[in-house]
C-alpha cells in the first residue's frame, strides 16, 4: 500500500488542503483540472498538473475515465477525493483499486452502505443507533408511501435515499400535499442522483444538526475526536460550524459519540468520517441522520480543538499504518468556529456572484482555507464556496469576537461574498446563546436582511481615503489632481468633490489648517486631524479621538471602491472624481428597460415564453441555472415577446441578452 504521488481528484481549496497535507508526509501530488481552472491555485501549486476536460463537471472532475487516464499518466499511486463530487462513490472508490491504486478513503463497500439513506438508517439501528421515526421500506409505490406517510402523521419530511446537500427533499406540513411532494421529490432524485428512491421521516421543526467526527485505521480501532455542531444553514448548506457543539448535556454527548464509535465499527470503517444527527432540545433525544464517508468541509475546527491533522491521518491509514493514539489520547482545547466565504448575494435569496477577483486582503492571524486569489475568475460552474476562515481560542464567546474581527478585516473586490451576513449571524443573540436550529435563519431576520451600508461618518472618511490615495506623496492633493479641481480665489486651495455611485450632489473635502474636513450632500460635516493613509490603514483623529481604519482601494473600470472598516464592519464605498464625473455624463446611453439580460454568467435552464407571447412585469420568461442554483428572470417591463436569443441549455455571458419585448404603450 505503499504510494509516494497522490493524485487530488478536486479543485479549490480542498485541492489545496490536501496538498499540504501530502508536503507534510514528504508526498508529491498531481492536480487535475478543467479548462476553466487553468490559473487556479491549487494547479500552479501541485508538483504536477493534469488538464482532463471542459469546465463542465461531468466533462472533468465528474469523468472518472479521465481522472484514471491522469493518474497513469502521472505515475500517481493513490487518489484522494477530497469531499464533494466523486467522494462518496462507490463506483469511482472501486474504480481506483480495480486500476491498482489506492483509494485515501474508506472501503468501497463502506461507502455504499452509507451512500444509501435507507440501507445507513437500518445499519445504525442495528447498532443500536436511535433513528427518526419513519418509513424506509423496498415498496416504493404511490400507495404504500401515502399509506406510511397517513400513519406518521405531520409534518414529516420526504427524502432521497441517495440524496445530500437538500436535493430530493420536501417538507410536508399537509397530507393533502404528500403526493406532489412525493413525485417531486422522485423527479429530482432522479435527476440528481440517477435513483428514484425516497424515505419518509418525521420532521423536528426546532433541531440542532449535531456531529461527531470518527477516525477508523482498518486495524480494529475506530476513535471519536469530538462533536461539532453545523445548525445554521440555507437551503441545507452549512454556513458556519462549530466545536465543541455548545449547550449539549454531558450524557446526550457522551451517548452522541460512543453511538458513532459503535456505527463505524459495525462497518469495519477506516479512514475519516462523519456521523451526523438531529438533536431535539425539546425532546432532549438525538437522531441518526447520515453517515459521511469522506473528508468534511468543517474538519478545521475538529483540527483545531484537537491538534490531530485529519489529512495527515488519511493518508498514513491509506499507506496501511495503525492509529498511534488511543481515546484517552485525544483531548479537547478551547473552541473553534470555521465560517464559509461564498460568493453569492444572502440580501437576494442568496444570488450566486462571479466575476474577477479584483482585491483578495486576508486578516493575518486566522487560518484561511482559500481556493483563490486576487485576479482568480469565479465562474458559474462550481459550488459557490470559496474559502473558510478558521478561529480557535480558549472559549466559545471568544471564538466569536475573533470570527468577527476576522470578517471585519477581510477585503474583497470584484466579487460579491457573504462576509457581511456571516457577521450577522455571528453576532446575533440567538445564536450566541445556542438557541438557534437547521431551519432558524427566518426565526433571525424575520423581515429579511440587507447589505448594511456606510453610515454618513464612515461615506466621509472613505472620501477622505480617496483624496489622500490621490494626493502625491509629500504634497498637497490640490499641487496634481488635474484640471477638474476647484481652487478658490487667488490661487488659495478649494475643496476637491468626490460623488458616490447614487449620488446627484458631491461630497466635498477641504483643508482647513492642520484638518481634513468632508461636508456630504445632506449638510453633515465631519473634520478630521492628523489624518494619514499609510499601507492599508487610515488613521487620524475625530473631535480629539484617535481612530484608524483598515482601507483598501481600488480602481474598478470608470470609478474608484474604497473598502473601509467601520462598527457594522467591511463596508464597500464607490466613489467618482470629478474626472469620472464628467466622463460618465459624456458617455450616458440609453439602458435598454425592454431587454432582458443575464444578470450573471450561466446555463439555460427553462425559456418560459415563445415569439409572440403578452407578458405582464414580473412574468417569469427565462430560468438561469448558476453554482446550483436556479434564478427565476423576470420581465422588465410588461409587452409582447419579439425575439429570444438563447435556447435551454446555451451557457451565456453575464449581461446578454435573453429577451427582446415590444414594451407595452401606457396609456
Amino acid at each position: 500500500m505503499s504510494f509516494t504521488r497522490v493524485l487530488i481528484a478536486n479543485r479549490g481549496e480542498i485541492a489545496r488542503r490536501i496538498q499540504r497535507g501530502c508536503r507534510k508526509l514528504g508526498l508529491e501530488t498531481v492536480a487535475v483540472f478543467s479548462e476553466a481552472d487553468c490559473d487556479a491555485p491549487f494547479v500552479a501549486e501541485a508538483d504536477h498538473a493534469v488538464c482532463i476536460g471542459g469546465a463542465a463537471p461531468s466533462d472533468s472532475y465528474l469523468n472518472v475515465g479521465a481522472l484514471l487516464d491522469a493518474a497513469r499518466a502521472t505515475g500517481a499511486g493513490a487518489v484522494h477525493p477530497g469531499y464533494g463530487f466523486l467522494s462518496e462513490n462507490a463506483g469511482f472508490a472501486a474504480a481506483v483499486e480495480s486500476a491498482g491504486l489506492v483509494f485515501i478513503g474508506p472501503e468501497a463497500d463502506a461507502i455504499a452502505k452509507m451512500g444509501s439513506k435507507i440501507e445507513a438508517k437500518a445499519a445504525a439501528e442495528e447498532a443500536g443507533v436511535p433513528v427518526l421515526p419513519g418509513y424506509r421500506g423496498a415498496d416504493q409505490s404511490d400507495a404504500r408511501l401515502l399509506e406510511e406517510a397517513r400513519a406518521l402523521g405531520t409534518p414529516f419530511l420526504v427524502k432521497a435515499s441517495a440524496g445530500g446537500g437538500g436535493r430530493g427533499m420536501r417538507l410536508v406540513t399537509d397530507l393533502a400535499e404528500a403526493p406532489e411532494a412525493i413525485a417531486s421529490a422522485r423527479s429530482e432524485a432522479m435527476g440528481a442522483f440517477g435513483d428514484a428512491a425516497v424515505f419518509l421521516e418525521r420532521y423536528a421543526p426546532r433541531a440542532r444538526h449535531i456531529e461527531v467526527q470518527v477516525l477508523g485505521d482498518g486495524h480494529g480501532t475506530v476513535l471519536h475526536l469530538g462533536d461539532r455542531d453545523c445548525s445554521l444553514q440555507r437551503n441545507h448548506q452549512k454556513l458556519i460550524e462549530e466545536a465543541p457543539a455548545a449547550g449539549l448535556p454531558k450524557a446526550v454527548r457522551d451517548d452522541m459519540r460512543a453511538a458513532a464509535v459503535r456505527l463505524a465499527q459495525s462497518i469495519g470503517y477506516r479512514s475519516a468520517g462523519t456521523v451526523e444527527y438531529l438533536y431535539d432540545p425539546a425532546r432532549g433525544e438525538y437522531y441518526f441522520l447520515e453517515m459521511n464517508t469522506r473528508l468534511q468541509v468543517e474538519h478545521p475546527v475538529t483540527e483545531a480543538i484537537t491538534g490531530i491533522d485529519l489529512v495527515e491521518w488519511q493518508l498514513r491509514i491509506a499507506r496501511g499504518e495503525a492509529l498511534t493514539l488511543t481515546q484517552s489520547d485525544v483531548q479537547f482545547d478551547g473552541h473553534a468556529i470555521e465560517v464559509r466565504i461564498a460568493a453569492e448575494n444572502p440580501a437576494e435569496n442568496f444570488r450566486p456572484e462571479t466575476g474577477r477577483i479584483t482585491l483578495w486582503a486576508p486578516p493575518a492571524g486566522v487560518r484561511l482555507d482559500s481556493g483563490v486569489f486576487e485576479g482568480s475568475v469565479v465562474g458559474h460552474h462550481y459550488d459557490s464556496m470559496l474559502a473558510k476562515l478558521i478561529v480557535h481560542a480558549p472559549d466559545r464567546a471568544g471564538a466569536i469576537r475573533q470570527a468577527i474581527a476576522a470578517i471585519d478585516a477581510f477585503a474583497v473586490g470584484g466579487v460579491g461574498l457573504n462576509l457581511s451576513y456571516q457577521r450577522a449571524l455571528l453576532s446575533h443573540p440567538e445564536f450566541q446563546a445556542f438557541r438557534h436550529h437547521t431551519s432558524g435563519l427566518v426565526d433571525l431576520f424575520p423581515d429579511g436582511w440587507t447589505q448594511p451600508a456606510p453610515d454618513a461618518r464612515d461615506t466621509g472618511l472613505a472620501a477622505m481615503a480617496l483624496h489622500l490615495r490621490l494626493a502625491p506623496a509629500g504634497g498637497s492633493p490640490w499641487e496634481s489632481l488635474g484640471s477638474w479641481r476647484l481652487t478658490a480665489p487667488a490661487g488659495r486651495p478649494g475643496a476637491a468633490s468626490y460623488w458616490t455611485s447614487s449620488g446627484e450632489e458631491p461630497i466635498r473635502i477641504s483643508n482647513p489648517p492642520e484638518a481634513l474636513a468632508a461636508v456630504l450632500p445632506d449638510g453633515q460635516s465631519i473634520t478630521t486631524e492628523a489624518i494619514a493613509l499609510t499601507a492599508d490603514r487610515l488613521s487620524g483623529r475625530i473631535d480629539g479621538v484617535p481612530f484608524t481604519r483598515i482601507a483598501h482601494l481600488e480602481r474598478v473600470r470608470d470609478h474608484w471602491r474604497v473598502h473601509l472598516q467601520t462598527p457594522a464592519g467591511m463596508t464597500t464605498t464607490e466613489l467618482r472624481t470629478l474626472e469620472d464625473q464628467h466622463l460618465a455624463r459624456s458617455s450616458l446611453g440609453a439602458s435598454g428597460a425592454d431587454l432582458l439580460t443575464a444578470p450573471m454568467p450561466g446555463a439555460v435552464a427553462e425559456v418560459r415564453v415563445a415569439p409572440g407571447d403578452r407578458v405582464a412585469a414580473g412574468d417569469t420568461l427565462v430560468v438561469l441555472e448558476a453554482m446550483k442554483l436556479l434564478q427565476s428572470l423576470p420581465a422588465p417591463v410588461a409587452g409582447v415577446v419579439t425575439e429570444i436569443y438563447c435556447a435551454p441549455g446555451d451557457t451565456v455571458a453575464g449581461r446578454a441578452p435573453l429577451v427582446k419585448l415590444d414594451p407595452e404603450e401606457k396609456t
